[in-house]
């Protein structure tokens, strides 16, 4: 497949397709704010720990969020390649920006 400038469709289909999912999308609009350890993404979101564990792991896979041990917890951040916009509504994946919430 041809590459659309120097980003392949590949690529983003890549960054878009981890995110087909409402849970995946709360997820980042948490992280958008600030880091977030798991505990406090499960209060807001009230999953069970497995469901949210297997979503953070697909994030990860797929390159959007990043952890890192904090003692016993673990703190989840957005992944270096995945920009705040200037209005901090909207992330850069690299291929195109996405508005995540309410605005």
């Amino acid at each position: 497949m041809t590459e659309i400038g120097s980003i392949s469709p590949e690529f983003c289909a890549g960054k878009l397709k981890p995110l087909a999912d409402a849970t995946r999308l709360a997820i980042l609009e948490l992280l958008l704010g600030s880091p977030k350890h798991v505990s406090e993404m499960n209060a807001v979101l009230g999953l069970e720990q497995s469901l949210l564990s297997h979503h953070l792991k697909v994030l990860r896979e797929a390159g959007l969020v990043r952890s890192q041990r904090d003692g016993k917890a673990v703190l989840y951040t957005l992944a270096e390649g995945v920009r705040h916009t200037e209005t901090g509504t909207a992330i850069d994946l690299g291929c195109c920006q996405l508005v995540i919430g309410n605005g």
